[in-house]
């Protein structure tokens, strides 16, 4: 739809008090927006993501943008503050696409007057909250990094519709670099944002294949700086310790999720930069392939580490016990489910962030910070402040660090920072230190331990679905099975089992999940059956065994380090708070120095100097302290091989 039409669809839409209607900008191949869709329709509240309507009552398969709000992960049986913000659906009953330029002439121009605005924590408040996560959560365990936010707010006395059109254009306008520009607008209930992260998408590949999945997480963030980012300053981002730790942190969070609904498991590809009006941040992209309805991939993969945390499951009860209100639609996602010729739908899910919401005269942009061990209490408020101007300096609630572009004058051509030959080798040397089982493709042959099978236990990270698929890349027929549903008679029957990896102090046999552990690994021993135990497992383990346990003086949450694996050198992530402690200089124990005898003489890889315990080994057992599976262990496959050989011995 072009020309006056244009005006008039427009204006239909502000002035209909009835309608509800979306807008939405997306970056064409050219990188560029070109045209802006409308959708309108009727709006269905559901209360599942299974729910969602994509087949009327005739079995016709249908649109629909679903908005997905956060308080959805209580379907994977995570924690979130309740505050009824419905699952709401925009069944499409109407679409156009209009020229951006139309577009633009036809959307209102006037500012919207805001009062009382400000963050609702101030800054010293929240620098207390982080120093708090720090300390009481990632210190003690619970986690490797965990997204806190906080809400600028502000009074709106305008009329909704318009407010959400004003802001809309204004973000056409000044925000460059975003994944989805978009205005949402149904019954008391306004959504306008610049969201630069497509969380999941799934499209069809060739006929009778699987849809192609792909996630797109984004961490690490650069401000601009007065006058704009230049190579020297982006150089020395690039090379900071915290904010490269912060994107792998992320990429493994989200490769858990890709192996949990890819066939194969998902590969990485990048770094890249993604470069908006204020801010540079750098992303990977994965890729997999997957046959499952697409309403089950975004339920599996609720919701983003770039905006939660990790481990997930903990991360939503760190954010519950932090935040005192809830997230609504922040950290959710605007999920776009459009019918495709075999029957199914493809999906386009942006998180939802950088996102202006209004509600009953109430304006609110929410903006986290991603809290890891490194973090400095003061540049997470910086962050918050430059994740929130974004939008804030669009719609005119912050001044703009520049102004809007003439439209009279040619847009002068800028070279992408990413074409700089120096920020295009920092980008590139990331990768040297990743694994590259999940860079490369994988060979289709029969893996070396095939016809044999194993039984991983989820003690509540999911890096066991990323450990289950480097097991079956191995030959292994796997099953993943949570602590709390695996049964003793399961336990006793399996060839082998991998008793996995997960947050918390090994120490606490107050909690259920830890006691459960506990008595799963001396059930193995006490059986002499094969055993691999890994990170909180393989403390467990050495607990059992008679081995000491203590935490460290500083988090190795997200760590890689080169260790002695057995007399071969390893390069492995580490995400652990405590660690097995033997005297230095130890590297085995005699049936009589161990608290288990059955278990027989038992070979440690210690630190020479600390006595910190990276594996151990003896009959029909290995652990590692490790994260053999993560992104981060360029010796994973080889070390994880070796220690299941062990522990089937063979």
């Amino acid at each position: 739809m072009t020309g006056p039409a244009t005006a008039d669809l427009i204006t239909r839409l502000a002035d209909d008090p009835t309608a509800s209607f979306a807008l939405i900008a997306r970056a064409g191949a050219s990188g560029s927006v070109e045209s802006v869709e409308v959708l309108t329709g009727p709006i269905q509240d559901v209360d599942l993501l299974a729910d969602i309507p994509l087949h009327g009552d005739n079995g016709a398969a249908r649109e629909v943008l679903a908005l997905v709000p956060y308080r959805q992960v209580r379907e994977r049986g995570f924690e979130a503050h309740d505050d009824g913000a419905p699952l709401r659906c925009l069944i499409v009953d109407s679409r156009a696409r209009v020229d951006l330029a139309d577009a633009m002439a036809a959307l209102p121009t006037e500012p919207v007057p805001l009062t009382d605005a400000g963050f609702d924590i101030p800054d010293d408040e929240y620098a207390e909250i982080v120093r708090r996560v720090i300390t009481d959560e990632i210190g003690r365990g619970e986690g490797a990094n965990f997204v806190i936010r906080r809400d600028y707010t502000a009074g709106v006395d305008a009329d909704p519709r318009v407010a959400a059109l004003t802001w809309f254009r204004a973000l056409l306008q000044h925000e460059r670099g975003a994944y989805w520009t978009f205005a949402i607008v149904t019954p008391g209930h306004v959504a306008v944002g610049a969201s630069p992260e497509a969380h999941v998408t799934a499209h069809a590949g060739a006929p009778g294949e699987p849809s192609v999945v792909t996630m797109n997480p984004i961490s690490g963030t650069f401000r601009h700086p007065a006058g704009g980012a230049t190579a020297d300053t982006l150089a020395a981002f690039l090379t900071d310790t915290k904010e490269t730790e912060e994107l792998f942190m992320v990429v493994d969070e989200e490769l858990k999720m890709m192996s949990a609904v890819c066939s194969d498991g998902g590969r990485i590809t990048g770094p890249h930069l993604k470069e908006m009006s204020r801010l540079t941040h750098t992303e990977y992209m994965l890729r997999g392939v997957s046959r499952l309805d697409p309403r089950d991939i975004l339920r599996e993969t609720m919701f983003a580490p770039t905006v939660t945390g990790s481990p997930m499951q903990n991360a939503c009860a760190v954010i519950r016990r932090h935040e005192l209100t809830p997230r609504g639609y922040y950290s959710g996602v605007a999920a776009l489910f459009t019918p495709r010729p075999d029957g199914g739908h493809d999906l386009d899910a942006p998180i939802l962030i950088r996102t202006a919401y209004l509600v009953d005269g109430r304006l609110r942009v929410p903006a986290g910070a991603t809290l890891v061990r490194h973090s400095n209490p003061d540049g997470e408020v910086s962050e918050t402040h430059g994740k929130a101007a974004g939008v804030l300096g669009a719609i005119g609630a912050v001044p703009r660090d520049a102004p809007a572009p003439d439209p009279d004058q040619p847009t002068p051509v800028r070279r992408p920072l990413a074409e700089d030959p120096r920020i295009a080798d920092l980008l590139a040397s990331r990768n040297a230190r990743l694994a590259p089982f999940w860079l490369e493709p994988q060979g289709a042959e029969p893996g070396p331990l095939s016809g044999r099978s194993a039984l991983v236990v989820d003690a509540e990270d999911r890096f066991t679905t990323m450990l289950a698929h480097q097991l079956r890349h191995l030959g292994l027929d796997v099953r993943i099975a949570h602590w709390s549903d695996v049964t003793d008679a399961e336990v006793d029957a399996a060839e082998l089992v991998v008793s996995g990896p997960g947050p918390g102090d090994p120490r606490d046999v107050a909690s259920r999940r830890i006691a459960r552990m506990r008595d799963l690994v001396q059930r193995r021993l006490d059986a002499g059956r094969p055993l691999l135990a890994v990170c909180l497992s393989h403390q467990i383990l050495a607990d059992r065994i008679g081995i000491s346990l203590a935490p460290l003086a500083s988090p190795h949450q997200g760590l890689q380090k080169t260790v002695d694996v057995f007399g071969e050198p390893a390069s492995i992530g580490f995400y652990n708070t405590f660690t097995a402690r033997v005297m230095p200089g130890v590297s085995k124990l005699t049936p009589s120095e161990t608290r288990c005898g059955k278990v027989g003489v038992v070979e440690v890889s210690a630190e020479p100097a600390t006595g910190d315990v990276y594996a151990l080994r003896g009959r029909g057992f290995a652990s590692v302290q490790g994260h053999l599976e993560s992104i981060l262990s360029r010796d994973g496959m080889r070390t994880l091989e070796r220690l299941v050989l062990h522990a089937l011995s063979l």
